[in-house]
Order: C-alpha cells, then sequence, then structure tokens
C-alpha cells in the first residue's frame, strides 16, 4: 500500500475546489457496498476508497459510494458498465464515455472499450493513477 499512499498523497495535493465537495466513505460504508454488489473489492480499491475517493481533479471521475445520488457511484457506474456489455468477471471502477477501467480476478486494471478489443492495461490501481489520472489530467 506504500506506492498506493503515495500516489494518493500526489492526487491530494491536486484536489480542485468545487461547489459541493466530495466525502470519504467510512469502512461500514465500503462493507455495506461490497456486500450489497455481492463483490469483495481488491484491496488497493478499498484502500483508495477510504483514503483518496473524495479527490475531484481532472475529467477523471473515479466512481464513489458515500453519496448514492451522485453519477459517479459505484452501483450506477456497474449498471452502466454491464448495460455496455462489460463482462462479469470484470469490476469496472471508473467509466470514461462508454468506455471503463476495471479490474480483472487478480487486480490488474484494464480499459474495457466499447469500440472494441484494446490491449491497455496497469498493473495496480496505484500505477493507473499515476499514468491515467494524474499525467493524463496534468
Amino acid at each position: 500500500m506504500e506506492n498506493l499512499d503515495k500516489v494518493i498523497e500526489k492526487l491530494r495535493a491536486l484536489n480542485e475546489p468545487v461547489p459541493t465537495p466530495l466525502s470519504l466513505p467510512s469502512l461500514q460504508d465500503v462493507n455495506s457496498i461490497e456486500t450489497a454488489l455481492g463483490f469483495k473489492f481488491p484491496k488497493d480499491y478499498k484502500h483508495y476508497l477510504l483514503k483518496g475517493s473524495d479527490v475531484v481533479f481532472g475529467v477523471i471521475e473515479p466512481a464513489t459510494i458515500a453519496n448514492p445520488q451522485s453519477h459517479t457511484h459505484l452501483a450506477e457506474v456497474i449498471k452502466s458498465a454491464r448495460d455496455y456489455g462489460v463482462p462479469e468477471e470484470l469490476f469496472p471502477f471508473c467509466a470514461d464515455n462508454g468506455d471503463f477501467y476495471c479490474f480483472t480476478p487478480s487486480g490488474v486494471v484494464v480499459f474495457w472499450s466499447s469500440d472494441g478489443p484494446v490491449n491497455e492495461q496497469w498493473p495496480d490501481l496505484a500505477v493507473w493513477i499515476q499514468d491515467v489520472w494524474i499525467n493524463a489530467s496534468s
């Protein structure tokens, strides 16, 4: 988690002020949505939800769980992904105009495109945050 903590720290330094700031969920919130969705979150995703999911930066909007009415709420992102055809074995955590960033069962992050197969992937969430969210938005 050390790499993830460093990347979250970088991300937090880039946090943009918004009229209605996001809030971090509690561990109980994370456990409740995990149970409701019937999916065991990767450890690094759970850590990110608890420590960095309140950050707003650039155009990338990873799913959140603190506000069920949000367009980025995880349940809504997953529903949208399934509607687009994202396979059940992938866990979508970030929507991008009909495309999705997803975890594989092993915790690798992959890009799923509604336009067809692509071969973009990142070894873990920390690398994805740095490469896709921070570097692409800077």
